[in-house]
């Protein structure tokens, strides 16, 4: 039986993704219930150490534990420093469980993209970033090309949601991705941006927190009413 208001667990590892990642099942996953849950020592822990630790990977598993003993129908991991956690969560409980931009890796390769675009304002999440993308590219387009475009503006990192996409797009252009097929948001922090950015740009951006949210309603409500259209595009 489907339940008609499944409880979907998020773990955050800073606060603001929590705002940015309830917004967006807010806007495209309503019927769930969504249940927050925030360590905000786990991105700091996990830099003191230097990465993350055994010790990290079993403290990010207890909280996992936590929701699933508490009835939790699905999880979506928000910090991607603990993307890794996911594969061993998948094989200890039996209900979807996410990376946090998985979902929105997969759909931009399903998609009909040619060259793709990431920007970021923090240099680390790029080459993450590109390295999950890449990963995915056997499964899901083996046999289509991809070019991958690459921009940095720490200055988007301080700026509201219309100063940052000026920002991003302004690295875009500088790193010659301007003729890009889509833009691919490699932080939640960026979600403000999004549609102020594909305004600029004229091509879908797409982020990683609604692509989330529409992969676990398309799993745990498959017969229900569409959700809003994926994609941020410019009229």
């Amino acid at each position: 039986m489907i339940e008609p208001r499944p409880l979907v667990a998020l773990i955050h590892a800073v606060p603001t993704a929590h705002r940015i990642a309830e917004e967006a099942f807010t806007r495209e996953f309503p019927q769930a219930t969504v249940w927050n849950v925030l360590d905000d020592r786990l991105l700091d822990d996990a830099r003191d150490a230097g990465g993350l630790t055994v010790a990290l990977r079993r403290r990010m598993l207890r909280l996992i534990g936590h929701v699933m003993d508490s009835g939790a129908r699905a999880l979506l991991l928000t910090c991607s420093s603990y993307g890794e956690v996911v594969d061993t969560a998948r094989s200890l409980w039996d209900v979807p469980v996410l990376k946090s931009d998985e979902a929105m890796f997969q759909a931009a390769l399903a998609g009909p993209y040619r060259r793709i675009a990431v920007v970021a304002s923090t240099p680390p999440a790029v080459p993450a970033a590109v390295a999950q993308l890449e990963a995915l590219v056997p499964s899901v387009r083996p046999d289509r090309p991809l070019d991958i475009v690459t921009a940095l503006s720490e200055e988007a990192g301080t700026s509201d949601g219309a100063e940052a996409a000026r920002h991003l797009a302004a690295a875009l252009r500088a790193a010659g991705g301007a003729d890009a097929d889509a833009v691919l948001l490699a932080q939640y922090s960026l979600t403000p941006a999004r549609d102020a950015l594909a305004g600029l740009l004229g091509v879908p951006v797409l982020d990683g927190a609604g692509a989330a949210a529409r992969e676990l309603r398309g799993l745990l409500i498959p017969d229900g009413p569409p959700a809003s259209p994926a994609p941020a595009v410019a009229p």
